[in-house]
């Protein structure tokens, strides 16, 4: 019952990343993190919001505000004005790092990490802000990815792509803060029986399930909630960055890709590469929570 992958915004991002379906609105929104874009459509309408630094993912506020996360922090942006305010400065008083992967949690907090704008190692963060306090949830990281929340399990899930795994952090029922230690959830790199895939965004079904976008190797694949490997979406090219279930019954499933850092040896990936894709689903995704300011 799941269909092929569609395009459903053929402009080509140089990084497409951040997807996020906006429940009250029934809109989608992405980022192109290096040119600085937010993007967005209405039916055949294309949106593109352009900002003085790289931004890269977003939670739902209300109707009209995002919270956006940036190079320098955490900021309220109205899509109808584009009145932008900040809200908590990150890392700010550097130009060598910048936001990458993020996602509000269950408990209305945000979830965000950094990393090093040229690649290097285990100069990454990943922090959380809720009730107005910011905290650091881990360091020494080279690309915090894959943020999603399962709250009938009571727990965040986050990986470093460099290193191949993806770990499942148990939270406080109550508060959304880490309590307890972090698991290996999945363990993505090569063995002798199977491909090495980088793990990038992640998103959790209605069943608890956990999506996630494979950078090189051309799929979203599905895992239980033991971290089991259930099946995998094809899609036409290799940089698949990050999913998101949107419409209005929670069974369409974007992706974002990226033109970026193609193999020459992939030549095939190279026409649709940064476009943004559709596809159906049998299974149902979660509106994705409001953040609580």
């Amino acid at each position: 019952m799941n269909s092929q992958p569609q395009i459903f915004d053929d402009r080509t991002c140089t990084l497409g990343e951040g997807s996020l379906w906006h429940p009250e609105r029934q809109q989608l929104f992405w980022f192109d993190i290096v040119n600085c874009k937010l993007l967005s459509r209405v039916g055949t309408t294309p949106l593109t919001w352009t900002f003085d630094r790289n931004v890269s993912a977003a939670g739902w506020i209300d109707y009209n505000h995002l919270l956006i996360a940036s190079e320098t922090g955490l900021s309220r942006f109205n899509v109808e004005t584009g009145a932008e305010d900040m809200l908590c400065s990150i890392e700010a008083e550097t130009h060598l790092t910048r936001s990458n992967d993020g996602r509000a949690d269950p408990w209305g907090g945000f979830w965000m990490g950094t990393m090093s704008k040229s690649g290097d190692p285990g100069q990454g963060t990943l922090y959380r802000w809720a009730g107005g306090e910011l905290r650091v949830m881990e360091i020494g990281m080279s690309t915090p990815n894959a943020i999603c929340f399962d709250k009938s399990r009571n727990c965040a899930y986050y990986s470093d792509t460099k290193i191949r795994l993806i770990w499942r952090q148990p939270l406080d029922p109550e508060t959304g803060w880490p309590e307890g230690e972090r698991q290996i959830f999945v363990d993505l790199q090569a063995t002798s029986s199977a491909p090495e895939h980088k793990p990038d965004g992640a998103v959790i079904d209605d069943d608890g399930c956990l999506w996630n976008a494979q950078w090189g190797s051309a799929r979203v694949a599905r895992y239980s909630p033991e971290g089991s490997f259930l099946s995998a979406v094809p899609l036409p090219t290799g940089h698949a960055s990050c999913p998101a279930f949107g419409g209005s019954d929670l069974k369409t499933l974007f992706v974002t890709t990226a033109q970026q850092k193609i193999p020459d040896d992939r030549k095939e990936w190279h026409s649709t590469a940064g476009q943004t894709f559709s596809l159906a689903q049998s299974i149902a995704g979660r509106a994705e929570p409001r953040v609580a300011l």
